[in-house]
This record gives C-alpha cells, sequence and structure tokens, in this order.
C-alpha cells in the first residue's frame, strides 16, 4: 500500500517549506508568563505545522511541554498553567531534517551542574553532522536526529563558566543558518547567525519585559512593540537588571533570506525594517513591468500571492478578481494513500470560481514554482472552469538550487528551474504565457541593499561552503 502523504505539507503545497519559529519572553512581574507567550507562538504557526513546545522556568527550576500537533492542539489552559515561571520560550516546527520524530520537537532542555539550559533553534547547521561525530566520540547521548540538539549540548559543554562564554565558543564551532532563543533561570538570550540567515527582532511590553521573535507578528499578537531586529551576529541577553547587546567578534558578509519576503514571512510582519505586505505588492508591480499582458481579470493563488496580485493588476490598471476559492477547512490532517484522491484533495483545497473566470482573459499570480504539480493542476483546473487563456506569473526567479540553511527544498534533480527552460517549464504547467520576475527586480522590491540577501536558491552563490 501507498504510504499516506498530508494533503496540506505535500499534496497541495508544491511550495519551498517554511522553515521553523521561535519565540521568548522574560516578564519582571509575570508568574506565568507561558500563558502569554502562547499566543505569540500560536501567530508563528505558518512557520512550521509538525511540532510545537513551549519551556518555562520561575528562577529556581524548568518546566517544559512538547510533541507534534499544532499550537492550539498541544496546548489549553490547564497545560499553560503548569508553565510557570517570568522567562518563557516556544517553538513552531516544520523538519527540515530528522523527520516527523516527536523526540525532534523543541525547546530542548538539558540541566548543567549548576543551572539548566533550554534552546529553540529555526535555521540548519552544514556542519552539524560533523560536530555530532565529535562529541559522540567524547561520550555524548542524543534523542533526536536535528542538528539543535548538537547546539545546545555545546552550550552545556562551554558554559561552565558563564552563559556567553559558551555561547561565543559555541558560535565558534557551528556553521550555518541560525536564530536561537536561549533560557536559563536567570536570563533570556536571543541570536542571530553572522550571516543574517534566518529572521529575529526584539520586542517591549508595555508593563515590563522584552520579547525576542522569529517575526514582528509574534510581538503584535501579545501586544509588544517592536524594538529592532537583532542584528546578524548580535547576541541579546534579558535579565532583571535590563537588556545587554553583544557582538560574535568574526564578522562577515550579511545574507539574510530573500525568501521570507517572497513566501515565508506573515504579509503584516516587518523584517529587517521592510514591510513584508509593502514588498510583495512592489513585486508584482515590477512584475508587471517585466511581463505586462493584455488581460480581463488578475487572479492570486491564495493566500500568500493577494499582495502580489494587486500591485500587478494596480500598475497595468487591471481588475482584481476572485479566480480561485480556498476552503480553510481542509487542513494539514486531510490524508489521502493516492494520488488520484490526492488529487481530488486539491479541488477540494482550491476551487475555480466558474461565473467570475469563464470566457475570460485570465493573469495567475504565484509566489513560485518548485516542482510544477500544483501550478499544472490550477491552470488545467481554470481551463477547465471555461477561462479563455492563462497567464501564469511568479514573484520569484526560478528556484534552481537546494538550500542548506533551513529551508527544505527538494534535489537540484527536482527543481524545474534547474532542469527545465521557461518555455519547457510553461509548456508543463499549461500556461499560455509565463513570466517570472528577475532577480534584480525582487530584490529592489524589498526596499532593502541588493547585497544584504543570500540568493543561492536562484543562482548558486552560496554565502558559506556547502556540501552536497
Amino acid at each position: 500500500m501507498e504510504k499516506c502523504i498530508p494533503v496540506f505539507n505535500e499534496g497541495y503545497q508544491d511550495k519551498l517549506k517554511e522553515e521553523c519559529g521561535v519565540i521568548g519572553m522574560f516578564q519582571w512581574n509575570e508568574t506565568n508568563a507561558a500563558a502569554s507567550l502562547f499566543y505569540g507562538l500560536y501567530a508563528l504557526q505558518h512557520r512550521g505545522q509538525e511540532s510545537a513546545g513551549i519551556a518555562s522556568n520561575d528562577g529556581n527550576r524548568s518546566y517544559h511541554y512538547k510533541k507534534n500537533g499544532l499550537v492550539a492542539e498541544i496546548f489549553d489552559d490547564e497545560i499553560l498553567e503548569q508553565l510557570e515561571g517570568h522567562i518563557s520560550m516556544g517553538h513552531v516546527r516544520y523538519g527540515t531534517s530528522g523527520g516527523k520524530s516527536a523526540a525532534n520537537a523543541q525547546p530542548f532542555v538539558v540541566k548543567t551542574e549548576n543551572k539548566s539550559i533550554a534552546l529553540a533553534h529555526n535555521g540548519s547547521l552544514v556542519n552539524g553532522q560533523e560536530l555530532k561525530h565529535i562529541l559522540k566520540a567524547e561520550g555524548y547521548r542524543f534523542e533526536s536526529a536535528i542538528d539543535s540538539e548538537v547546539i545546545i549540548k555545546l552550550l552545556a559543554k562551554y558554559s561552565k563558566e558563564s552563559l556567553l562564554i559558551g555561547i561565543e565558543r559555541t558560535m565558534d564551532l557551528i556553521q550555518g543558518a541560525y536564530s536561537l532563543v536561549i533560557m536559563t533561570e536567570s536570563e533570556l538570550v536571543g541570536i542571530r547567525d553572522p550571516y543574517g540567515l534566518r529572521p529575529l527582532c526584539l520586542g517591549e511590553l508595555e508593563e515590563g519585559g522584552y520579547v525576542l521573535a522569529s517575526e514582528s507578528c509574534a510581538l503584535d499578537a501579545i501586544g509588544a512593540t517592536l524594538v529592532r531586529d537583532v542584528a546578524p551576529g548580535e547576541i541579546i541577553t534579558v535579565n532583571k537588571e535590563g537588556i545587554r547587546s553583544t557582538y560574535y567578534s568574526k564578522r562577515v558578509k550579511r545574507a539574510s533570506c530573500v525568501f521570507e519576503y517572497v513566501y515565508f514571512a506573515r504579509p503584516d510582519s516587518i523584517l529587517d525594517g521592510a514591510n513584508v505586505y509593502e514588498a510583495r505588492k512592489n513585486a508584482g508591480k515590477v512584475l508587471a513591468k517585466e511581463h505586462p499582458i493584455d488581460a480581463d481579470m488578475v487572479v492570486a493563488v491564495p493566500d500568500s500571492s493577494i499582495p502580489i496580485a494587486l500591485g500587478y493588476a494596480e500598475e497595468l490598471g487591471l481588475p482584481f478578481g476572485e479566480g480561485l476559492f480556498k476552503n480553510r477547512y481542509v487542513g494539514r490532517t486531510f490524508i489521502e494513500p493516492d494520488q488520484p484522491s490526492r488529487e481530488r484533495a486539491l479541488r477540494l483545497k482550491l476551487s475555480p470560481l466558474t461565473r467570475n473566470i469563464k470566457g475570460k482573459k485570465i493573469v495567475l499570480v504565484d509566489d513560485s514554482i518548485v516542482r510544477g504539480t500544483t501550478s499544472k493542476k490550477i491552470v488545467a483546473e481554470l481551463k477547465r472552469a471555461g477561462a479563455k487563456e492563462v497567464h501564469l506569473r511568479i514573484s520569484s526567479p526560478p528556484v534552481a538550487y537546494s538550500c542548506y540553511f533551513g529551508i527544505d527544498t527538494p534535489t537540484r534533480s527536482e527543481l524545474l528551474g534547474s532542469t527545465k527552460s521557461i518555455e519547457e517549464i510553461r509548456e508543463l504547467v499549461g500556461a499560455d504565457t509565463l513570466g517570472y520576475i528577475s532577480l534584480e527586480g525582487l530584490l529592489a522590491s524589498t526596499g532593502i541593499n541588493a547585497e544584504n540577501f543570500c540568493t543561492a536558491c536562484f543562482n548558486g552563490n552560496y554565502p558559506m561552503k556547502v556540501e552536497e
């Protein structure tokens, strides 16, 4: 029998998969910070739907609870009340390595001689396996299959003198992408890797305290005000004395992930000073200038492509309309055993609005094409529903290279951008025309210096050495 596949993660979403989301809170006068942190973690659910966890500390001991599932499925009032303490941290996971075992859920918590250390990690190490072999040879045991546990083992090993010394020694050893939130009995620490590959921001609570989170939308959910983004290589420490910032001494060229603006981040977030919604709308305008078409209506593949489609329509003076209905009640647990069943499930997830599109020339706007399977099905469904023409426009360049920094990408042989020309991709998906935004246009749409981005998934220019 063929293995059941979750439609939400694989059958429907022909996308690069979200990485993970992290959040931490230090609230001076609170005895149950986890109850508030829950809402911030819920706001980060889009960054990972496999597992979730929360850890807390009351100054004397740590508490934690984690398992596979969605945030709202895992935590209730009774569980949150047991996560006592004025310090709390959380994690949502999409597995980019290590499989779907519950043992890979975070945060990780370890006990040292004089303190506990809890860690939540967004990213991926390129030398994680090498470091794991070294630690195993020294007698360390591992319960999970992911490199996040390597990081916490290194922290525990080197933090006997002080946590900051342990962090700096660990950063000397690990290579790759990481935004980390770390908690002990007395402090909350946030770290962003020297390249700034993964996002992390700092917020302040009105009632006293600070929040660290992958995206600013998590701050909004708990009533915190965005202070600023954590800089690449910055180490922020929060304790009862206040907040302190130090920097990792080794400097490298910044290389933040541009795909955060294409797809990963929520549109209401602000990343590195740029509004994600505006960046996507700008990308739509650039796309319209680079690939204009005479059409009757612009349609978005919901939901992340809506601002892109609005920008495209506005730039060309075309009407924007709904051509696809998204059934939000077909979620991550909807599984089917075979390909025909998964295709039926796609029709349940996305349905053409026949009355709106019949007899019309449609511009279909999406943020990316990875394998092309979903694009092909959507184009076919629109034409089956009576669309006269379907012109596909994509707000990212062809994805041609795999990512090794915390994004789940197929191998190069599975990436259409690596194996086929644009005309061959157009023929495969069945569109009348196909236009991708240029890399220059995408970078310009963010309003951030183009030199500050990692663009390896488009051109293979990795910011550090990687091995296949």
